[in-house]
């Protein structure tokens, strides 16, 4: 019967596959990205008719758990437990934390991600 709802098992099925599926495309376009990503920053240049390659750089800002527990204690590196960036800047607003001595933990990281930007702009 062709319009009859496809059984549990039909749909698991179907599941399966496609979460297969994807995951195998997901490698396949990070191992391509990691590539383009590596020929970018040595200075080459990548498009297509429709798409420029170009690398986004972001930075985050990270408090290395050790030095920060140096600096303020157990309480304090307990109290902000993964050293949540926004939780340790509240605190040093607060005045419950030195914020120059937090500022000077700080350490920041940087992401690069490949964007791909539309040639019709």
């Amino acid at each position: 019967m062709p319009d009859a709802e496809p059984t549990l098992e039909e749909l698991l099925e179907r599941y399966a596959t496609l979460r297969d599926t994807l995951q195998g495309l997901e490698l396949e376009r990070d191992a391509l990205a990691a590539q383009i990503k590596a020929a970018l920053a040595a200075g080459a240049r990548a498009e297509t008719d429709l798409y420029r390659a170009e690398l986004k750089v972001s930075r985050r800002v990270e408090y290395p758990l050790d030095r920060f527990r140096d600096a303020f204690g157990d309480a304090a590196a307990l109290e902000v437990a993964v050293i949540d960036r926004k939780k340790a800047e509240a605190l040093a607003k607060a005045g419950d934390l030195d914020g120059e001595r937090l500022r000077d933990l700080a350490v920041v990281k940087e992401v690069q991600a490949l964007v791909l930007v539309p040639k019709t702009r």
